[in-house]
Order: structure tokens, then C-alpha cells, then sequence
């Protein structure tokens, strides 16, 4: 078997069609999963994402030579079949399909199993070798049914609004901020967004998708127009002064990390809902079982634990180390004054 992959120090490198996979240095050709920091970085010379992705890859790298491609639409590069898929992560969120003399490797980048109905349905791909994530590949992972958490949350702002509390979710600006909307939306309480998630909110209404109505925090707000409503906020806003405007307030941490009780309390935060926009461990486990694939190589998150697990299943595996993982990095660096 050919590498149609390399791992190399600028990324992910296909030798045979001479561009990178989420490059974490500046290159001449980028293929991009989807719009998050770790896998979308500045500087290369051109970039090839799916459609739905410009917008967000505007918002955060600027004008760049942006290529964009549908769905399932392939198209040739130096020879090499590529072709995007749905990741079903956030937004746009891709798996890369690439197809050379008859061999097929699929990068999964990022992506969860459960269609959350905003970013596409997972597709399972066959192929010879799968690239896959395992950021939470620890069986003590298992999601609860993202209709169920919704509840949760709804239960927990409607508690809020009758003691007159303001309710501050915070969540990634870009991917589970837009998640949440239909949830929140369904409580009939104004909803406010944090600058940075306004930002992004705004970027994708303008390329045309429907999102709920929203307002922007503003300096001159009235601290009475918050109260017993709903604020969306990225985490680097949590224990900083732009808080202070909400009076009394009750926050709600929403990831994957809040699976283990006592992320919660070190986060000292009111609630925490494990809404992850990644796949849990029957998620990894479903959806490597279903490439079919005969090698697996296993990226950022529990590399080790997983890797291991599908070996003793009779998987080939390998751990790879990459410079993914940093979302919550990458959301603690939005311009907390982004929403003055």
C-alpha cells in the first residue's frame, strides 16, 4: 500500500496531489476541514474548503485564493481524486476523500455522528486507510441524545427566568453557539450574543443561512433588558469584566468535558451540559468500523487508550501526533471587546 498521506512537519501531506490537509504552517495548496483555528490557519497561498465554509474562513483568515467545492462534487488535483464529505462537526465541517490508482484514504477532521441539524449529516466513507480524530475516545464518554440535553437546558433557563436570572451559556462562537439557537429559540426568551458570536452569527446570515433572531450585547444596554433572558458567550468571557452588566446571572458551560462532574465545579460554573460537537466513544467506534478501512491512524485527543482499543478489536492502528485540539484555546482568543 502507497502513502497517500504523509505526516509531516507542516501537516498532513499528499506527495502525489503536493498539497497539506489542515497544514499548521504556511503552504502552497490547503485543503480545510472546516473553520476552527487548530485546522484553519493563516498564510498558505491558496485554500480549498466546502461552500458553506468561506464565510467563516473570511471572518477569521481574511481575503485569501479560496476554492470551494459542494458535497460529494470531486475534483482532480495533480491526479489525485479528492472529493468533501459531511463531518456533521459544525458548519461546513468536511471529511477529505482522496482516491489515487484505485487506493482511497479519508482525513475525518472533526467531526460527531449525531445529526444536530445544522451541519450536515455524518456520511460514512469506505476506504483503505481513515484518519480519525479521538478527542474523546474514553468509553467514559457517552452522549445523551442532543434532544434530551436540549431539555435540560430549556429547564434550566425557564428556572432561571422565574427567579429573575439572566442565563449565560457559554459555548465555541463558531459551531456550538449556532447550535444552540434552536434550543434556546424554543423558550421564547430574547436572545443576546457575546460580539465574538455575533460576529459569526452575522457572517453566516449574510451568506444566507436562517439562524433565529438574535441582538448584540451593547455597552449601552440597560442591565433590566437581560434580565431573565438568554446570553450565548465563548468561554473567554467567563470571569472577565464584560460580565459584570449582567447583574445577577447563573452560567451554564456547555462541552463535552462536562461528561465528568467535577469539570463543573473547577469551572465554577452554575451548570454544565455535555453538548460536545465531536463524536463520543460508540460514535469513533461506529464510525471507523463502518469505513471499513484496513489501517487506522488515530489524531488528537486519547490517541493511545483508542488506538489501543481498535488493535485489541484487530484493527491495524497508530497514534499520529498533530497540532489540532486547541478549540478552547482558539475560542479564549477572541477579542473579548469584540462585543463593545
Amino acid at each position: 500500500m502507497s502513502s497517500l498521506i504523509q505526516f509531516s512537519d507542516h501537516g498532513l501531506y499528499c506527495p502525489q496531489g503536493q498539497f497539506y490537509i489542515d497544514p499548521w504552517r504556511p503552504v502552497e495548496k490547503a485543503i480545510i476541514t472546516h473553520a476552527h483555528s487548530d485546522h484553519a490557519r493563516p498564510g498558505s497561498k491558496s485554500y480549498l474548503c466546502h461552500r458553506d465554509s468561506l464565510p467563516l474562513l473570511e471572518l477569521r483568515l481574511g481575503p485569501n485564493a479560496y476554492q470551494t467545492v459542494e458535497w460529494n462534487e470531486p475534483i482532480f488535483i495533480n491526479g489525485v481524486k479528492v472529493s468533501l464529505h459531511p463531518a456533521g462537526h459544525i458548519i461546513g465541517s468536511s471529511q477529505v476523500r482522496l482516491e489515487y490508482q484505485g487506493e482511497v484514504w479519508v482525513v475525518s477532521g472533526d467531526y460527531k455522528t449525531e445529526n444536530d441539524g445544522i451541519s450536515g449529516a455524518f456520511e460514512p466513507l469506505k476506504c483503505d486507510v481513515f484518519i480519525t480524530e479521538s478527542t474523546f475516545g474514553l468509553p467514559i464518554y457517552n452522549w445523551k441524545p442532543q434532544e434530551e440535553i436540549f431539555r435540560s437546558i430549556q429547564d434550566w433557563i425557564l428556572k432561571n427566568h422565574a427567579e429573575g436570572k439572566t442565563s449565560v451559556l457559554m459555548a465555541y462562537s463558531l459551531g456550538k453557539a449556532q447550535r444552540l439557537l434552536s434550543c434556546v429559540e424554543s423558550t421564547g426568551l430574547p436572545v443576546f450574543l457575546h460580539g465574538a458570536v455575533y460576529n459569526v452569527h452575522q457572517a453566516l446570515i449574510s451568506a444566507g443561512h436562517k439562524l433565529p433572531a438574535v441582538q448584540r450585547v451593547q455597552p449601552d444596554m440597560p442591565k433590566d433588558i437581560f434580565k431573565g433572558n438568554v446570553v450565548i458567550a465563548p468561554g473567554s468571557a467567563d470571569n472577565s469584566p464584560w460580565m459584570k452588566r449582567f447583574a445577577s446571572y447563573s452560567t451554564g458551560v456547555c462541552s463535552g468535558w462536562m461528561q465528568v462532574r467535577g469539570n463543573v465545579r473547577r469551572r465554577n460554573a452554575d451548570a454544565g451540559f455535555a453538548l460536545s460537537d465531536h463524536a463520543d466513544w460508540n460514535g469513533l467506534l461506529q464510525a471507523v468500523k463502518a469505513t471499513g478501512a484496513k489501517k487506522v491512524f488515530v489524531t488528537h485527543g486519547f490517541q493511545a487508550a483508542f488506538s489501543r482499543y481498535l488493535m485489541e478489536a484487530g484493527i491495524e492502528a497508530a497514534e499520529v501526533k498533530t497540532e489540532y485540539g486547541q478549540e478552547d484555546e482558539a475560542d479564549t482568543t477572541e477579542n473579548i471587546n469584540a462585543a463593545e
